[in-house]
């Protein structure tokens, strides 16, 4: 009896009421906490530490990263108990140009940006749930590091841990957006892509512990500054003048990226997909190979109108690394550039090109290299940086990847120089061009000679040998064609084409 007439009471239009009246104390207190994590470190520090100096705030930087309307925040009420809005890390998952993908943001309005246990947690759950589900992830760092005070030991998951894991699975880009200290700058080398704005810098420890601990007096940007972490460390790929670019270059990345290791880059579509001729390559590339020329404008004319993203272009120059369009399917492009060192591969360009490799290799690009080399740099400071060491890692990497490879010798590759460029016997590529002024041996004829002390006439049978072209190479089928440069886009795409058809097939 007791319980019919509780059931008339609550469905009844007073219960109705009852129940709605009392559920508002416990909406508020919710709304409450909601509004006090939108609010990050309160309108003074937004403005002092982000909007004066022209950099959005840790949420402006999601909501401008995903698609209007689409941003799902996890966690938001992390750190409410404590009254440390977010934990100072804003994190959930949105999409990118349409696609899935999970982000986080450090927020340094609240406590510097550092890393507390609840952001340790919020850290490691979006990286659990981006190899979960599949889909990329984005970091977005500017912190203190570890949060000194965050003392109790927890032996929740090291966030770091999570990122280790990912590796490989799905993309992983990082993006600096301003000074990025210790635990927190980790995640740069651990991700795929990183990018620094022009105001970020990045270090195991800032200027005040690098005086505590060595009397060093240093700045933030002599530390770890644009100049140090994109051109000498190499520890940054891209730089970007501004957040709004910063977060423009992620989603262009991500753009010739598929979702995870198991898919493919997704098809893009535009008014130059087609054959062409290249006619200009006649005027950009010498027959001569003593004389420079720049390999960008190349990629260029071969590759889909204004499709050529290139990685990491401030550090080993001598070797051009990217990710491009070729008849609306992504590629990936290893090409030396002869403007530089004339196209020697020293150790930074070596290093650069082993981890653009490795990267690539998780997810199935074709990989086109074009090659046109006069070996690796010789000499006491190349024998001290490590050219052998870091020649043979990208050699390793070229010859491990699963990835379909197409492989153009242009003018010149010698010895080990055209062994990491991919042109290797038995090295499963899908095909292997050269252009009709190759010259290609174990060494260059004239200095070869000359060290090997050989006599006048061997001499200019050996140096001969060298400038009779491909055609040798091509009467037993060392290469699979040789082609007129006007000609080559259309047989790089007739080569890409093979590769996709391909995909799935073992």
């Amino acid at each position: 009896m007791g319980s019919s007439e509780n059931n008339k009471d609550t469905s009844s239009s007073d219960g109705i009421s009852l129940n709605r009246a009392e559920w508002q104390s416990w909406l508020e207190e919710l709304e409450r906490r909601r509004e006090a994590a939108l609010a990050m470190g309160g309108p003074e520090r937004v403005e002092k530490y982000m909007h004066s100096r022209g950099k959005l705030t840790a949420r402006e930087r999601l909501l401008r990263l995903f698609d209007p309307g689409s941003f799902v925040e996890l966690g938001s009420l992390v750190g409410s108990e404590e009254d440390i809005p977010a934990d100072a890390f804003v994190c959930g998952h949105g999409h990118i140009k349409g696609r899935l993908a999970f982000a986080g943001a450090e927020d340094f309005t609240v406590l510097g940006g550092s890393i507390g246990s609840g952001g340790t947690a919020k850290r490691y759950r979006i990286a659990e749930l981006a190899g979960q589900e599949g889909v990329p992830l984005v970091m977005m760092l500017e912190g203190a590091g570890h949060r000194l005070t965050d003392t109790g030991g927890s032996r929740a998951p090291n966030d770091l841990l999570a990122l280790g894991d990912l590796g490989g699975k799905v993309p992983m880009v990082c993006l600096i957006m301003g000074a990025s200290a210790g635990h927190s700058a980790i995640t740069a080398p651990l991700s795929d892509f990183t990018i620094m704005t022009s105001y970020g810098s990045m270090f195991t420890g800032g200027p005040p512990l690098v005086r505590a601990a060595t009397g060093e007096e240093v700045t933030k940007e002599e530390l770890g500054g644009i100049d140090v972490c994109a051109k000498v460390a190499g520890t940054v790929h891209n730089v970007a003048e501004t957040d709004e670019d910063a977060l423009e270059m992620a989603c262009k990345y991500l753009s010739y990226m598929p979702q995870n290791c198991r898919s493919f880059a997704p098809r893009y579509e535009s008014n130059d997909t087609g054959p062409r001729f290249c006619e200009e390559l006649l005027d950009i590339i010498p027959p001569n190979d003593r004389r420079p020329y720049d390999m960008h404008q190349v990629v260029t004319c071969l590759t889909d109108e204004g499709a050529f993203f290139e990685f990491q272009p401030d550090y080993g120059q001598s070797l051009i690394c990217g990710l491009a369009h070729m008849g609306g399917e992504a590629v990936a492009i290893v090409a030396n550039n002869p403007s530089h060192l004339a196209g020697a591969l020293d150790s930074p360009a070596a290093i650069k090109g082993e981890e653009f490799l490795e990267v690539i290799s998780n997810f199935g690009h074709p990989v086109i290299f074009l090659a046109d080399n006069p070996g690796v740099m010789a000499g006491t400071q190349a024998e001290k940086s490590g050219i052998l060491r870091w020649g043979g890692r990208m050699f390793r990497a070229q010859r491990r990847m699963p990835n379909p490879k197409v492989q153009v010798t242009l003018r010149k590759a010698f010895g080990f120089g055209a062994v990491t460029m991919g042109q290797n016997p038995f090295d499963h590529q899908t095909m292997t061009f050269s252009l009709p002024t190759v010259n290609m041996a174990a060494m260059p004829a004239d200095s070869g000679g000359r060290s090997a002390k050989l006599d006048e006439e061997t001499q200019a049978q050996v140096e001969a040998d060298q400038r009779a072209g491909p055609y040798r190479q091509a009467n037993r089928l060392g290469c699979d064609e040789v082609v007129d440069p006007r000609e080559l886009r259309n047989a790089l795409l007739a080569a890409v084409e093979l590769c996709v058809a391909r995909r799935g097939y073992r």
